[in-house]
């Protein structure tokens, strides 16, 4: 992520992950200060971070991500979103690293 921010690129939060902060907080997996410290991030001038929205485009990505694969409908839509726009997803989760259609950074 700080190549890309260093190199000028962007890096997408889709917005279902605003979603999943708010419930990881609500259960205490999450700090409360998660969701406003990546606001803010995000707010910041010239921020390389950038909310990009479920659109019908995303949602129609939805049905190359297998649930037999990826059950959770969360991480089908943040999987989608990556392979709408073409980019690679951070993350860690094993699942969705055995997506083929998706490539994983992490």
């Amino acid at each position: 992520m700080d190549a890309a921010a260093a190199s000028g690129g962007f890096i997408f939060i889709p917005t279902i992950s605003v979603i999943e902060i708010i419930y990881l907080t609500e259960k205490g997996k999450l700090l409360p200060q998660t969701l406003p410290r990546l606001i803010q991030v995000v707010n910041l001038p010239n921020s390389s971070f950038t909310f990009i929205d479920l659109d019908s485009e995303i949602a129609q990505n939805l049905a190359q991500i297998p649930r037999s694969i990826v059950p959770d409908m969360p991480d089908r839509i943040i999987s989608a979103t990556a392979l709408h726009l073409s980019l690679p997803l951070v993350t860690k989760d094993g699942k969705i690293q055995s997506l083929q259609s998706v490539q994983t950074i992490w």
